[in-house]
């Protein structure tokens, strides 16, 4: 079969009619419970059966080969084997990397109830909670792959700048490893529950008395100068791990969404996550393209502004970022799309935030918010169409910044030991 070029997603949608749903293989009817790629039988477009598909040609570094493996490595008794062995086909690995790896991926897409009653008009919305990963965000996807590559260039030590879950990911992968991890932060401006995780974890940790942006200009000239492997998305290994997330909304849902919606801070997620739609595009597993939604908190918004922000200002802390590596990435992946990039209000993330805790059970850190912002900010304009689908990607757990959560919510009732005092207190 002749295989069709990447196309922009708004050309698959001529007349602005929604394009026609994936059908599960046999007729099935796609699930409306909780999603995940761990319990649901893969299904390909156009009914191709998972174990009879073509082995997909992957491309890296200019070369182009035809991977040896299945693009789904079977799962052994149930259990999930990590992002690499599960999506090896897609990846740019070998027999001789050695995979790092904690089992980080297959996290669950749960059903959005209250954020679809919000929107209305029958949209269908999902979380992809990355909380789940094993050190509680979706930087683990492309840290298991980096630090694989780096272990296998012969590299003893590992270093990036980080605003938080990169330098907890970075230190996870490189104590799993065996390696030595440095982490650069901007002095004041991490999260208590990510630092701590950088440090139990053993890395020498350096405050920098400057930005993330300072911070990632001096490790870029530190691994010029030495033989650390630089582990910030701008390496692109993180950015090829990363894309998995798109492998396994797709795999779950039985097709794309119609929309894809997530926080801005580093761009490098927004990136993945189109490198991943257009690879499955491109194998024929999914016959149409998602409109990539990314949203930038207002005191951080450099691609919303067109410029750089030299004192990048927002509560979100692992998106206040103000000169993102990966811009030229989102920028892409918007346009390419046909979606867009906005900002949004800290007032308006927190009440995300706390939405996101108080109606649909999940606790995130303030940055996994900024993108159910955005999607409830666009609902209110009639932004999505009748009957649609959206993903909405929660970055990390509400545990990696528990400072926010006692500045949000009131302190306990103290009450005397006494079942009146306890009984009137509740209400009763």
């Amino acid at each position: 079969m002749k295989r069709r070029p990447v196309v922009k997603a708004a050309s698959r949608r001529s007349e602005g009619k929604t394009p026609p749903r994936f059908s599960p293989p046999g007729g099935a009817k796609l699930p409306t419970g909780v999603h995940t790629p761990i319990r649901q039988k893969q299904s390909v477009s156009r009914g191709r059966a998972p174990d009879k598909a073509p082995v997909p040609p992957v491309s890296h570094g200019g070369k182009s080969h035809f991977a040896r493996t299945p693009a789904h490595v079977p799962l052994s008794e149930g259990r999930w084997p990590g992002v690499i062995e599960r999506y090896r086909a897609f990846l740019p690995v070998s027999a001789q990397t050695p995979v790092v790896t904690l089992r980080e991926g297959n996290t669950p897409l749960v059903p959005a109830r209250a954020l679809s009653a919000r929107l209305g008009k029958g949209v269908q919305a999902f979380f992809k909670c990355e909380g789940f990963n094993p050190t509680g965000s979706f930087k683990d996807r492309g840290m298991t792959l980096a630090v694989s590559k780096a272990k296998e260039q012969g590299r003893n030590a590992v270093i990036c700048a980080s605003t938080g879950n990169t330098s907890a990911s970075a230190a996870a992968y490189a104590a799993r490893a065996g390696m030595k991890c440095i982490v650069l932060i901007p002095q004041g401006a991490i999260a208590l529950g990510k630092l701590a995780q950088a440090l139990i974890h053993g890395a020498q940790v350096l405050a920098v008395k400057g930005s993330f942006d300072e911070a990632l200009e001096l490790v870029r000239q530190i691994t010029q100068q030495t033989a650390m492997a630089l582990v910030n998305s701008i390496n692109p290994f993180r950015i090829e791990g990363q894309k998995s997330g798109a492998y396994e909304v797709c795999d779950a849902l039985g097709g794309p969404p119609d929309y894809h919606a997530m926080p801005v801070g580093n761009a490098g997620n927004i990136t993945a996550y189109w490198k991943g739609y257009n690879d499955y595009f491109r194998e024929n597993r999914i016959d149409a393209l998602p409109k990539m939604l990314g949203f930038q908190a207002a005191g951080a918004a450099p691609i919303v502004r067109g410029a750089p922000v030299a004192k990048p200002d927002t509560i979100a802390t692992a998106i206040r970022i103000g000169n993102p590596a990966s811009w030229e990435g989102a920028v892409a992946a918007r346009d390419n799309s046909g979606g867009l990039i906005q900002a949004v209000t800290d007032e308006e993330i927190l009440a995300a935030y706390q939405l996101l805790a108080q109606q649909e059970g999940i606790f995130v850190e303030p940055a996994s918010a900024a993108g159910v912002a955005g999607v409830l900010k666009l609902g209110k304009k009639g932004y999505f169409r009748r009957g649609s689908r959206v993903v909405c990607v929660l970055t990390g757990h509400g545990l990696k910044d528990p400072d926010r959560v006692m500045k949000t919510i009131r302190a306990p009732k103290v009450v005397q030991p006494k079942l009146g005092a306890v009984l009137g207190a509740i209400g009763l």
